[in-house]
């Protein structure tokens, strides 16, 4: 039996979770399993990061299986039954692995609901007129792309929008939108809101600082015109 890789410590997200897990501790992923490793967490936080670890080596189980069958069924074996016995084995070992990750998440989801419910309740994010612009872009659709000649990175959207990648980064950094890294850039890696992006857009707009919006017009003053005599 094939088993798979054990995640490396600095990760990318991978779980459903990780956003939520983010928001409600105030810090990244990265943050809190070095904050585990150096005992800096109380229990709950430890707790949560425990299972989360334990969820990430699922996902991975998950991951490891679901591209062997994408393999199996390439092209790339001859059609035999030697194949169809290493694609029912791949099928069962996947099935197994996605029950484990499912009871994995389960688990999590019990470590994260108190830390959720002691956190402060804060409002949506504000963001400036030109991010908040971007993100209006970005639900329409939004691909990041590799110029294959000069190699510079930028943000296609269907209305034009222009979003430099250093936009990008700081939307991400934010945690206002995800980008799909499992596609390549040259083809085009699909970046979409987080839930907290999405709140950020259906929150009401406060007025901006002075100098961001137009004064409003007077209204004219009827004048009095003297009559003639």
């Amino acid at each position: 039996m094939t088993s798979p890789p054990a995640p490396a410590v600095a990760r990318a997200s991978v779980t459903a979770l990780d956003n939520r897990i983010e928001t409600a501790a105030g810090r990244s992923i990265e943050q809190l399993w070095q904050h585990r490793d150096d005992g800096l967490l109380d229990a709950p936080h430890a707790a949560l990061v425990d299972a989360h670890r334990d969820l990430v080596k699922a996902e991975t189980g998950v991951t490891f299986y679901r591209v062997l069958l994408a393999r199996l069924a390439s092209g790339e074996f001859p059609v035999d039954e030697a194949l169809f016995v290493r694609i029912d084995r791949t099928v069962d070992q996947l099935e197994v692995a996605a029950e484990e990750r499912d009871t994995r998440q389960t688990r999590v989801l019990a470590a994260l609901e108190p830390i959720e419910a002691a956190a402060p309740r804060q409002g949506p994010q504000r963001v400036s007129a030109k991010d908040f612009a971007a993100l209006l872009a970005i639900t329409q659709g939004a691909k990041l792309h590799e110029n294959l000649g000069t190699h510079r990175l930028a943000v296609a959207t269907p209305s034009r929008t222009r979003i430099s990648y250093a936009q990008l980064q700081r939307l991400e950094a934010s945690g206002l939108v995800d980008r799909d890294t499992s596609h390549p850039v040259h083809a085009g890696q699909p970046v979409t809101l987080t839930d907290t992006g999405r709140a950020v857009l259906i929150a009401p707009r406060p007025a901006g600082p002075p100098g961001t919006t137009p004064a409003p017009v007077p209204a004219q003053v009827a004048v009095p015109v003297p009559r003639r005599r």
